[in-house]
């Protein structure tokens, strides 16, 4: 009786093998990348990507620009960040029409574009999802999340400081589920509750406004700050910056290829 056992036992361990074969490997986990305080970087919003601009750090339009424009500026040794509007509607966007009319609030002074209604987190999720899956699979390392302080903001909505570090939560944990880091954009109010959440900071004007001392728990925590102004010259915000080891540069307003920084 030993032969057929054998043999038995044999077709076993092959079904075995073929099974585990058959199985879908696991995909390596993702490497988050954190940038550190202190990095220079190019922002460029206006159209595809100019790739001359000699800084580590790119933070460019997701949709505008392809897989082959994220993969010339790694060649070159750069770290890429995906702009994506995740607080107000954009009329120009190829998946506007995925968006539900409901959702869509008052005009929030930018030509095409309206606030969304962040409370409607089982709505929005799933948009933001995908837009997120676009930019992982274009190769981009992280994103820069924008207009993510609409209660600040006449948006049309009766929105809360509540709603608004619930919706900022939810964006910073679809990012991070695809391995891509995430800056807090602005909202300099809520920086002590989402620092946790979030990898670095992207900021407009804090020297216009004097809040630049308000960024100062992301330098200390390690996370770059990455800052613009667009009317103060750089003579006198510079020297501030640098104190605060900010990632500063003046840029014009369109956020097209011209730069000056500190």
């Amino acid at each position: 009786m030993r032969g057929p056992v054998a043999a038995c036992t044999a077709v076993l361990l092959l079904l075995a093998t073929l099974a585990a074969c058959s199985e879908e490997p696991e995909r390596a986990p993702r490497a988050l990348w954190q940038p550190r305080p202190g990095l220079a970087w190019q922002w460029q919003l206006d159209g595809k990507v100019d790739p001359s601009v000699d800084v580590p750090v790119y933070d460019i339009d997701g949709f505008e620009n392809s897989a082959d424009d994220v993969a010339r500026l790694h060649r070159d040794g750069r770290k890429v960040i995906c702009y994506i509007n995740v607080g107000a509607w954009e009329d120009y966007r190829p998946d506007r029409k995925a968006f539900p009319r409901s959702l869509l609030g008052r005009p929030n002074g930018w030509h095409g574009e309206r606030w969304l209604d962040i409370r409607r987190i089982g709505v929005l999720r799933p948009l933001m999802e995908r837009r997120f899956d676009m930019c992982r699979d274009k190769g981009f390392d992280a994103v820069e999340p924008d207009l993510v302080e609409g209660y600040a903001n006449e948006t049309g909505f009766p929105l809360t400081a509540s709603d608004q570090l619930r919706y900022n939560r939810m964006i910073a944990d679809i990012a991070h589920d695809r391995g891509l880091a995430v800056g807090l954009k602005n909202d300099l109010a809520q920086i002590p509750h989402l620092l946790d959440d979030f990898d670095f900071a992207v900021n407009e004007e804090c020297a216009q406004f004097d809040e630049c001392a308000l960024l100062a728990p992301f330098i200390a925590a390690g996370k770059a700050v990455f800052h613009v102004e667009y009317a103060r010259t750089t003579g006198s915000f510079c020297a501030q910056a640098r104190q605060l080891k900010l990632s500063s540069m003046r840029k014009k307003l369109e956020l097209g290829t011209w730069r000056e920084p500190c």
